[in-house]
């Protein structure tokens, strides 16, 4: 009993501030053809953050955007827009590129209490960059493309299209596919199945906007 009324004791001494920022978009397209393009941040809380964001490529290299500021202070109850940037190099114009757009809240820092465990919360999104010649289609508008195949335990999908398919959920047969994920363009991805699985393979997209998309399915 002593014991749990210590546990207690040092649990209540102790609270924990966490990050209230909200990021606005759950990823980001940015189009070819143009020079930046933005992304909303916003404080709804009473104290101010620090922001600190950049851009990371999905390998060691360097990425190909950069996000400006990339450090600043938000107040409360305030928002501001990073603007990302192409620096110039050039990319594929004949499928999207992935990369990704991470962005740390670091709580200020009150000097009235103490006790206070702070913590700095990392977001990341993707950044998909779209090539002008792909602007006027949606990967939703490809989706039946995909080509599906089940040998052995395990599923595979065919991407034939230039876009990149991002998988709300994937189901066979009714059980659902463990992390989907995506699959990049003109590329195939494998997923293994729990058991013998059988039935049609259904699936959905998430949007540009971060929404499910309808309900596609395909024959195995």
């Amino acid at each position: 009993m002593k014991k749990m009324a210590l546990c207690l004791a040092l649990f209540l001494g102790c609270s924990t501030a966490y990050a209230g920022v909200i990021i606005g978009g759950t990823r980001v397209i940015f189009e070819g053809g143009k020079k930046e393009t933005s992304l909303s941040v916003n404080n709804p809380d009473s104290s101010p953050y620090l922001i600190q964001s950049w851009v990371e490529n999905t390998d060691n290299g360097k990425p190909p955007f950069v996000i400006t500021p990339p450090l600043f202070r938000l107040d409360a109850q305030q928002q501001n827009i990073m603007r990302i940037l192409n620096d110039g190099s050039n990319l594929a114009a004949d499928r999207e590129s992935l990369y990704w757009v991470n962005i740390k809240s670091i709580p200020s820092k009150a000097a009235d209490k103490e006790n206070v465990l702070q913590v700095a919360i990392k977001t990341r999104i993707k950044l998909i960059y779209r090539p002008q010649a792909l602007k006027d289609k949606r990967p939703e508008d490809m989706a039946e493309q995909l080509r599906w195949t089940r040998s052995a335990g395990q599923l595979q999908v065919k991407n034939p299209t230039p876009y990149y398919m991002n998988f709300y959920e994937i189901n066979v047969g009714g059980q659902r596919v463990k992390d989907p994920q995506w699959v990049a363009p003109f590329a195939t991805k494998t997923y293994s199945l729990n058991g013998a699985v059988s039935g049609n393979v259904t699936w959905k997209l998430i949007s540009d906007f971060g929404a499910s998309g309808r309900a596609h399915q395909a024959q195995l």
